[in-house]
């Protein structure tokens, strides 16, 4: 794990940075984070975010956006020029809704992931697919959405985010996964699962998600950014984050 940074999530703060983005932020940064991976601004310009950042000592790690601006033109450019501002070499797609998840609909995707990583690796930011367990349920034709989405593009242009819980909670090994995307994770979502029969999201090293491994990987993997996200937490937002990145660095001396 030596000498790849660590980000965090900003979902995971969802409500802090509601109330105080910038205010969240310095928090973040006062932790000891690296980097920010965005799930939204907070409203602010790119030049403002970045001046923000370099204040505090953060790095942007990467941005989620939205399928439905990725796949808009104008906004995929204006997009791209915020990740260059703000020093961002990342862009990820981090979920399909409901109604985007037939096997016509996987299909479909494939051609639109490709538009987008191609424009994105001509600006010299990659472009990641963040999965979730749903892509891991076989369609009627044995196909698994998430195989078929990574097969069927470009490597060079649709990178993926491998999320470690919910390849855990769809009974798949993210070290094997690691392993078959070696070249394709620049991102990976570093997170735990409770051993119990309701697998909740857990804090890193509290649950039975083999950290070790996946981190071990990383030795023969491109993977640039760890990325730490809490879904949901049954302890103060803050307090989760924090007791995460302190396993990290207790346990593999970042």
């Amino acid at each position: 794990m030596k000498n790849r940074p660590i980000a965090l999530q900003l979902y995971s703060l969802r409500e802090a940075t509601e109330k105080d983005f910038l205010g969240t932020l310095a928090k973040v940064a006062e932790m000891g984070y690296d980097g920010i991976e965005f799930a939204g601004y907070g409203g602010l310009s790119a030049e403002a975010l970045k001046s923000a950042l370099d204040d505090l000592g953060l790095k942007a790690a990467s941005s989620h956006i939205p399928i439905n601006s990725l796949e808009n033109a104008d906004e995929l450019a204006e997009i791209i020029r915020y990740q260059h501002v703000i020093g961002s070499n990342n862009i990820v797609c981090p979920y399909l809704p409901p109604e985007r998840r037939s096997k016509e609909d996987y299909y479909n995707l494939i051609p639109i992931l490709n538009r987008v990583g191609e424009q994105c690796f001509k600006e010299g930011i990659n472009f990641s697919y963040h999965n979730h367990d749903f892509e891991l349920v076989a369609l009627d034709n044995g196909e698994i959405p998430l195989e078929l989405l990574l097969n069927e593009t470009n490597p060079e242009w649709v990178q993926t985010e491998l999320d470690v819980y919910w390849l855990t909670k769809a009974n798949e090994n993210p070290v094997e996964w690691l392993k078959r995307y070696h070249n394709r994770t620049p991102l990976v979502h570093l997170k735990d699962m409770t051993t119990d029969e309701e697998q909740f999201f857990a804090e890193l090293g509290t649950g039975g998600v083999d950290l070790s491994r996946v981190i071990e990987q990383a030795s023969t993997s491109n993977v640039e950014w760890w990325v730490v996200e809490q879904d949901q937490s049954k302890v103060d937002p803050l307090q989760s984050v924090q007791m995460s990145l302190d396993y990290l660095k207790a346990n593999f001396k970042v």
